[in-house]
């Protein structure tokens, strides 16, 4: 997936100088300028300072900060997690990296009794201005416990806002809205995603969480996904496209606060939906997305609302296995010819 840019952007009748960066740079260059910016804001996690980061996103920010804002942790995903929510009570802002999500369901007593409900049960004494980030779902074959997909699971929780960005462009602004945002928020990276390279502006952006974007304008149906598996959307409507079938798709960006009247708005006008997600089915973002659509946008709906996600089952670690699990082109072009009766 590419998101069209040209070198240079011009808004408002300002030139705005485009360039082309890795994920994980887009991500470094977010927390960077926020630390610059203001003194409360620090990293701590595993690996995250002497090493660079386990995947290399903090690269060079020791040097920059020392190690009293960018700290190594132990392997101790709840002490961490613990320490970093009480450092957000007392004014500072941490930025909590978590080497991957599937190791943090250790921290998820301190992300969702803690950190989620800390402003209600302190009667608006208390907030917690902090961000989880780290690698989410799967990254080839690293079996059934390295390789979950935790939107759903955590977009369950009052208190949390969930983002789970797409391309570098959507990464640097979200995480920079994340920082300055003063509830807890929950930042869903892929490991897979790190290299993927995207343009990006010259300088300082913000991109206001809880916005959807409509990543291709289509007639004919509207495919609903978020994170690396967006590309899986992408995919399957350039083949679509060949048949005449025009696809528009949106990228969520968050799936706590859901961007709801974006995904009606463009099924009001293709009146068919399918969602994809790299996550299991029961209980899923696309389970609640397909609630709302029968809810408010029934009578402009021509054919139920399709989902395309994980199978039902835990991860495989066998290749020819995993690629039974996940959502790929070929389901999602089977899902939107279902909604067109073309099958």
């Amino acid at each position: 997936m590419k998101i069209n840019f040209s070198n240079k952007l011009k808004f408002n009748d300002l030139t705005i100088t485009m360039k082309t960066v890795q994920f994980r740079e887009a991500l470094r260059e977010a927390m960077t300028e926020e630390m610059r910016a203001d003194s409360s804001v620090f990293l701590l996690g595993e690996e995250v300072a002497e090493y660079n980061g386990a995947y290399k996103v903090s690269q060079g920010m020791l040097d920059e900060f020392g190690p009293k804002r960018v700290i190594d942790t132990p392997i101790a995903e709840l002490g961490f997690a613990g320490i970093a929510v009480g450092a957000s009570m007392k004014g500072l802002r941490p930025i909590v990296e978590f080497m991957t999500w599937n190791f943090a369901i250790l921290a998820a007593d301190q992300i969702i009794n803690s950190a989620a409900k800390m402003l209600q049960m302190s009667g608006g004494q208390y907030n917690c201005p902090i961000v989880f980030r780290g690698g989410n779902a799967t990254a080839g074959q690293l079996a059934a416990t390295h390789s979950q997909s935790f939107e759903a699971f955590y977009a369950h929780v009052p208190g949390l806002k969930v983002i789970t960005p797409s391309n570098p462009y959507d990464a640097k602004g979200l995480l920079k809205a994340a920082i300055r945002d003063n509830d807890p928020v929950v930042f869903l990276e892929s490991e897979k995603m790190y290299g993927d390279k995207g343009e990006i502006p010259e300088g300082e952006y913000i991109i206001p969480i809880g916005v959807a974007d409509v990543k291709r304008k289509g007639t004919d149906v509207t495919i609903v996904s978020f994170g690396k598996i967006i590309k899986v959307a992408f995919e399957a409507a350039e083949i679509l496209a060949k048949e005449g079938i025009s696809c528009e798709i949106i990228d969520l960006r968050t799936v706590r606060p859901i961007d709801y009247a974006c995904v009606v708005e463009s099924v009001k006008k293709t009146n068919r939906c399918v969602v994809v997600e790299e996550s299991w089915p029961l209980a899923s973002i696309s389970s609640e997305i397909a609630y709302h659509l029968q809810r408010y946008a029934f009578d402009y709906l021509d054919a139920p609302v399709m989902r395309v996600t994980q199978t039902d089952t835990p991860f495989a670690f066998s290749p020819t296995l995993i690629d039974e699990a996940l959502p790929n082109a070929q389901r999602v072009i089977n899902a939107v010819k279902s909604t067109l009766y073309r099958n």
